[in-house]
């Protein structure tokens, strides 16, 4: 062999292992347009060398990008396509709080859905929100169906708020993505692509709570005290890892309850607990579901949380909110200001030991209110034990129940954290 064709083999393997890593590693990234263009370019440049140098082997990475190309759009034409579940159930639904029924035609009109976000393919749009929408993806490199949301900053924003804007997503993916606990939706991954902003979480089968709202439609009242307990659970931990949830409400937690699954989502508003990296004033969340201190716009912690998941309690036992004022003028007024309604006056039926942890929860005084999400579980878990063992005219009068509770509007029992 002589020393040209020594080098003649040698550019040939190197050619070979760049059309390879193009191949395994750029093509799956790019969408249809884009892999195509390139693919083409590639082998155009190829064409190109062999006329200038006659070079007989670099036909042979042309045919393998050429045939590499087509087998790879071959096999994601028909293996994405394929089901991950029976023809006939149901499709799950996805862990954020964007609507999850079909999106409307005219919701999407105008509104291309990329191909690609990431390193992720967008198999379909499966919610829209006002500023931006959710999909279904798949991440090629193992296979996983994820929920991807996103947020079009760039048409949103401008200057400033831009910046703004971008930090408090990205502030969404760094603290829900610490978050790791059984009752908290995970994130995977967050980026920027195609002038979006996107976040990766786990795609669930389940529903949101908020279809149990409405009168006809409420869970029976242990199954409901369950699954609140977990959520107050799961804000415990995350409250212990310096993390504000800001927007708790039934739209942001998801259940199946077939499974049991019960998890809470989008973190979108929520915040490390640093006063540092808060605005004085900024005031965010759900306006019926907030706590007056944060709809006043001071400093919040966790007991501000509890007092959503009150709000929330209130609503799937009695399928109306405590305070609903016509303008937010009188909102805001009734949460200052106003007492809550007992649920028994809307449902007499409810024990009144279920009345007092509401009561608690939507104390206006942060320093009365529950100071820990597990202490609020444990109440309701204790209170769903006695409801099942006691006949249903007893519930209301249960030993065990008041000897961890006890409650009056007079002096209400304290539980400050200091």
């Amino acid at each position: 062999m002589t020393p040209g064709d020594g080098l003649r083999w040698a550019a040939l393997i190197l050619t070979l292992l760049a059309a390879a890593g193009y191949l395994v590693a750029v093509l799956p990234r790019l969408s249809a347009v884009q892999a195509l263009c390139s693919s083409g370019l590639l082998i155009a440049a190829c064409g190109v060398l062999l006329v200038l140098s006659s070079a007989g082997w670099l036909l042979v990475p042309m045919v393998a990008l050429l045939f590499g190309h087509g087998g790879y759009r071959l096999a994601v034409t028909r293996f994405s396509r394929l089901p991950d579940r029976p023809a006939d159930s149901p499709p799950p639904v996805a862990a954020t709080t964007f609507p999850h029924q079909p999106v409307p035609a005219a919701a999407t009109a105008g509104k291309a859905t990329p191909a690609t976000l990431g390193r992720y393919r967008i198999e379909s749009e499966i919610g829209r929100g006002s500023m931006g929408a959710v999909y279904l993806g798949r991440d090629p490199q193992i296979g996983r169906l994820v929920a991807i949301k996103t947020l079009a900053l760039s048409r949103e924003f401008e200057g400033d708020k831009l910046v703004e804007a971008r930090e408090r997503f990205f502030r969404e993916a760094e603290t829900a993505g610490r978050l790791q606990h059984p009752g908290i939706v995970t994130i995977f991954d967050a980026g920027e692509a195609q002038d979006l902003a996107y976040i990766a979480m786990e795609y669930i089968k389940g529903e949101d709570l908020q279809r149990y709202t409405s009168p006809g439609r409420l869970l029976p009242v242990t199954q409901l005290l369950e699954i609140v307990a977990r959520v107050a659970e799961a804000l415990a931990y995350a409250h212990s890892q310096g993390v504000v949830h800001r927007d708790i409400k039934p739209a942001n937690v998801m259940v199946d309850l077939e499974s049991g699954l019960v998890k809470v989502t989008d973190f979108g508003v929520a915040r490390l607990d640093d006063s540092s990296r808060t605005r004085t004033g900024l005031v965010l969340g759900t306006p019926s579901f907030m706590s007056p201190e944060q709809m006043a716009g001071r400093r919040t912690d966790g007991r501000s949380d509890l007092y959503s998941l009150g709000v929330m309690l209130f609503q799937l036992l009695t399928a109306s909110l405590p305070h609903q004022g016509e303008t937010m003028a009188k909102l805001m007024n009734q949460i200052a200001n106003e007492p809550a309604p007992d649920i028994r006056s809307l449902r007499p039926e409810l024990p009144q030991e279920l009345a007092d942890v509401v009561a608690l929860a939507l104390e206006k005084r942060p320093e009365v209110r529950y100071a820990d999400g597990g202490q609020m579980a444990q109440d309701l878990r204790t209170l769903v034990a006695a409801m099942l063992a006691a006949p249903p005219a007893e519930s209301g009068t249960v030993e065990e129940f008041e000897k961890t509770v006890t409650f009056s509007r007079v002096e209400p029992r304290h539980n400050s954290e200091s």
